[in-house]
């Protein structure tokens, strides 16, 4: 049985780290209200670009279509880009991202398809490097999510299906639900695919002209989606994380109130034993004498 100093000291230790989880907590909720109204304000963006991109690509078809619009023809070589942040103890928030990538990256492997993986988040470089390392292309930073941090992610996904290495892109994020619900996503980047809430727009039977027309719009239009949309990924993956780690470190906190409260009890009960103890030594010292 430990020392009544061990327990005073297990005691202190628990304190402490109630503390700093505590601390945690409250830090994580200042970054949360910022980080979800962030992710949120980037969603009619990216789904009004979602629409314009649809409307535009009605009327392009055949060999004059951008080929981020309509892909390659062919799906055998795949890149599975997958956002996770760069820090933890955030309850399950990595892990339920990683697992959703790594069973899509197992299904086209048992497809016998060409897989290379994409990181974004150092969390996911460090699960997925030890299964998939010799798959994984380029690895960047989650860091705070800008337009300058996701651009060079977009120009790395747009150099590789330039160069023929890729013919389908996914992404895998967790999409921004509530505090205590983020939901695994996979969406795919290429070939462009309207997104959730991005309806074409009803022209109610009017024809429009575009000058210039509508191949040279998408031209310019579609890598910026691209960036638009990892972007948009990155955020919600922000917020989500800021959420996961509120509510673990709120779970931490109690948890640790509940061990100091538990050994606090041991310990006075250990301390009042030890002085009853010590009281019938000494008395029966004295009857002795």
């Amino acid at each position: 049985m430990a020392s009544l100093k061990e327990m005073r000291n297990r005691i202190g230790s628990v304190k402490a780290t109630q503390k700093i989880t505590k601390a945690m907590q409250m830090v994580a909720a200042a970054k949360l209200r910022r980080s979800q109204d962030a992710a949120q304000n980037a969603r009619p963006y990216a789904q009004r670009m979602a629409s314009v991109i649809a409307n535009l690509a009605a009327g392009v078809s055949g060999d004059g279509a951008p080929k981020l619009l309509i892909g390659t023809g062919r799906s055998d070589r795949h890149l599975v880009v997958v956002t996770s942040s760069d820090r933890g103890m955030a309850g399950g928030f990595n892990t339920s991202i990683i697992r959703a990538a790594r069973e899509k990256i197992n299904e086209l492997i048992g497809q016998g398809k060409d897989v290379k993986i994409l990181v974004v988040g150092k969390k996911a470089r460090d699960q997925l490097k030890r299964q998939y390392g010799d798959r994984i292309v380029a690895f960047f930073e989650a860091g705070n999510p800008s337009m300058a941090s996701a651009q060079p992610v977009a120009d790395k996904i747009t150099e590789l299906f330039e160069a023929g290495e890729i013919d389908v892109v996914t992404l895998a994020f967790s999409r921004f639900k509530s505090v205590v619900s983020q939901i695994a996503t996979l969406s795919q980047l290429i070939p462009a695919q309207v997104q959730d809430g991005g309806a074409t727009v009803d022209l109610k039977g009017a024809a429009y002209e575009y000058e210039p027309g509508e191949e040279d719009i998408l031209e310019t239009l579609l890598p910026r989606n691209l960036t638009v949309q990892v972007l948009s990924a990155m955020l919600e993956n922000q917020a989500g994380f800021y959420a996961s780690q509120m509510t673990a470190m709120d779970n931490a906190t109690r948890n640790a109130g509940d061990m100091i409260a538990s050994m606090t009890l041991q310990y006075n009960r250990s301390r009042q034993a030890q002085i009853t103890k010590e009281l019938i030594e000494i008395i029966s010292g004295a009857e002795a004498l």
